[in-house]
């Protein structure tokens, strides 16, 4: 499980995933609710990822209750109940980096409020944790980015290359980034940090009501 923001040890691991501001748990200001466009807006685009090739432009839509939203993903349906009936939209963009073939994914899950979407994330890390990027998977070092976070890498992901997934609840959204290659060049453990701050600096912004605008270095 990631560790939560203010409830002790800090753990390694959080994703483009975030930042200053976003605090710990419970009704923080700025834990606002997000629209459609918000969401959208939330998920970074070629002006954020400077260096990487945007092929999935950042794109929100309402999940049916039918099919919940792909990137939620749970082992019971019980689990799935709690972490993706309750999600108001969803959305997802990702990158690619030709010169070595390694990719660059981001999504978002937004709820009616920080309750839900804490009780998310506790469903989404049993998924998306330990070494599901991997065999013999190590935590990645996020700082103290987000609420919530968990970062992981394994030298041997699903592209056959290095790889990295992180997680991290900001207010009312839950972050999820993924980097693999089918090459041998790993994205740094320092750039996983800068995508997890960037990330969670644009979902708290979303929610205080501005338009996100962060961005990685290099912009």
């Amino acid at each position: 499980m990631g560790t939560r923001g203010g409830r002790g040890a800090v753990v390694a691991g959080a994703a483009v995933l975030l930042l200053a501001g976003c605090g710990s748990g419970g009704d923080e200001a700025g834990a606002a609710a997000l629209g459609k466009g918000q969401v959208a807006s939330v998920l970074p685009d070629a002006k954020a990822a400077p260096g990487w090739r945007l092929y999935m432009k950042p794109a929100a839509l309402k999940p049916m209750a039918e099919y919940p939203p792909p990137v939620c993903v749970s082992r019971t349906k019980e689990q799935r109940e709690t972490a993706c009936r309750p999600a108001t939209f969803w959305g997802s963009s990702a990158f690619v980096r030709k010169a070595d073939r390694t990719t660059l994914n981001f999504w978002v899950l937004a709820y009616e409020d920080e309750k839900a979407a804490d009780a998310a994330y506790d469903v989404l890390i049993k998924w998306y944790g330990g070494d599901r990027v991997g065999q013999d998977a190590r935590k990645v070092d996020l700082g103290g980015t987000g609420a919530e976070r968990e970062a992981n890498r394994a030298a041997v992901g699903t592209m056959g290359g290095p790889g990295t997934i992180a997680q991290l609840r900001v207010g009312t959204t839950v972050l999820g980034i993924s980097t693999g290659t089918e090459g041998t060049s790993a994205v740094l453990d320092q750039e996983v940090k800068a995508f997890a701050t960037m990330f969670a600096e644009r979902a708290q912004q979303a929610q205080n009501g501005e338009k996100p605008s962060a961005s990685l270095p290099g912009h």
